[in-house]
């Protein structure tokens, strides 16, 4: 069944480029026709199911590169995850989805996982038997032993034990590889936040052995030199970049450049709750923290848009709200909009098929109620959200 989404405006994707009163034709899954309402209507099979949103916006689905469907987001995600067998896990992991698909979101790059239960997932919301978003998944993180995360099963120490875990979760069918180059706050008792796990020599293992498979790695990475060595590594992307040393921040402009020129991009992974950071580092300091990420995009540096939703309070239902920190680095509605869509799609090399509305793309589209690109705000008023051609209504988008 052919599926016709109209609205007071369609976004196409990239900067500048819409049309007003305009709709999609949707057909097995992808884009068929996009264009003046009239003029698709007219093109389009007698029997379409019709979705209408008058006085609203159709925009390519939001996408939201850095999450952990394993976890609960609430205060002791660890232990919870401890607390729930493989079973239980999965069906969580499945209700978190379909939180993130109300909110527009129709693609997710989970950065870590136990037991490749992601893949399993991925599988089922593909297959159609389940509803969610398009996951692009990492499954166990490489890290090092007793480090940041290694309850998810990544632990490797030595060259030979680094490149099979690589090969695990390559075997197992991940999307992406993911290496812990610093410790992390979520991991008690483990290596200091800013503190680097792997010499650049072992990254360079990881993304050696994850490029044989055509595979791109991020790097979670907090402190300075983790960061230098991630970079060295050749990593696709930088997760959190908050420039961390023992004593403070310890920013190396020199880096930034290279970054930018490597086109290598940074995802701040900055969730729902980022104006807590005040709370816990001090108002000075964070705004530090919020001024650099924004100097990193002033000298060209790629950003994308992540929640690290499923850690600590970074629940899975509140996308504009992580979208609201780059509204305070000085990001306007519309240039948030392009972010979440187009740019991340684009620097997560899937913007062949998604992240903007062309006849051949994935048939991954929101539409919501007012227009995004002058109200973020709009973006909370999710009314049908459709993921590879599927219909899932949100609101009160009306049908005919």
């Amino acid at each position: 069944m052919d599926t016709l989404v109209s609205a007071r405006r369609v976004l196409l994707g990239p900067p500048g480029e819409l049309i007003d009163d305009g709709a999609v034709l949707v057909r097995d899954g992808v884009v068929a026709d996009v264009g003046p309402r009239a003029e698709v209507a007219a093109r389009a099979p007698h029997a379409v199911a019709g979705y209408s949103c008058p006085g609203g916006t159709v925009l390519p689905g939001l996408i939201d590169a850095h999450v952990h469907l394993v976890l609960d987001a609430g205060p002791d995600p660890v232990a919870t995850l401890a607390a729930t067998d493989d079973t239980a896990l999965v069906r969580d992991m499945a209700e978190r989805a379909v939180r993130l698909l109300d909110t527009g979101v129709t693609t997710v790059r989970d950065l870590g996982d136990r037991n490749h239960l992601a893949v399993r997932l991925r599988g089922e919301i593909a297959a159609g038997r389940l509803p969610g978003p398009r996951i692009l998944t990492a499954g166990s993180p490489v890290t090092a032993p007793g480090g940041h995360c290694w309850f998810l099963g990544g632990e490797a120490r030595g060259a030979e034990a680094i490149r099979e875990t690589v090969r695990r979760n390559v075997e197992h069918g991940v999307d992406v590889v993911k290496v812990m180059a610093t410790g992390g706050g979520l991991t008690r008792g483990g290596p200091a936040i800013w503190q680097a796990q792997f010499t650049e020599e072992e990254l360079r293992l990881v993304v050696e052995e994850a490029g044989r498979a055509g595979l791109p790695v991020a790097a979670h990475a907090h402190g300075t030199p983790g960061i230098a060595a991630a970079v060295a590594a050749g990593v696709a992307t930088v997760e959190h970049c908050t420039w961390m040393g023992p004593g403070g921040f310890d920013v190396r402009e020199d880096l930034v450049a290279e970054i930018a020129a490597r086109g290598i991009a940074v995802c701040p992974a900055a969730g729902p709750g980022w104006r807590g950071f005040a709370r816990r580092f001090g108002a000075e300091r964070a705004e530090e923290m919020f001024t650099r990420m924004r100097r990193m995009h002033e000298r060209g540096v790629r950003l994308l848009t992540g929640t690290d939703a499923g850690v600590g309070h970074a629940v899975f239902d509140d996308f504009v709200s992580s979208l609201e920190f780059f509204e305070h680095i000085g990001f306007s509605p519309a240039e948030i909009v392009v972010l979440a869509t187009h740019g991340t799609a684009q620097a997560l090399g899937i913007g062949h098929d998604t992240g903007r509305l062309r006849p051949g793309c994935r048939a991954d589209l929101v539409a919501v109620d007012g227009d995004p690109l002058t109200d973020l705000q709009a973006l909370r008023a999710v009314r049908l959200v459709l993921q590879g051609g599927r219909p899932h209504l949100v609101g009160a988008a009306s049908r005919r």
